[in-house]
């Protein structure tokens, strides 16, 4: 089945613009769209609700992991 993607909403397009300018050198738009996607959701089942700050702390978190696993296996 093929990987189902979703189209971020639009109050968190500034968000992947950021993050995406802040992690150019390790990670391309794309992932830095499926974190943000995934931070999101998350919040929203934790929390029940996915403010825009929150969704970013939890996506630079997941992006600066992600960055350091590529760096060790480098």
């Amino acid at each position: 089945m093929p990987e189902k993607t979703e189209t971020p909403h639009r109050e968190f397009a500034a968000l992947i613009d950021r993050l995406s300018t802040e992690f150019a050198e390790v990670h391309p738009r794309a992932t830095v769209t499926k974190c943000v996607d995934a931070a999101r959701h998350g919040a929203q089942d934790v929390t029940g609700r996915a403010t825009p700050d929150l969704v970013e702390r939890i996506a630079r978190q997941h992006l600066q992991v992600l960055a350091m696993a590529l760096a060790e296996r480098r």
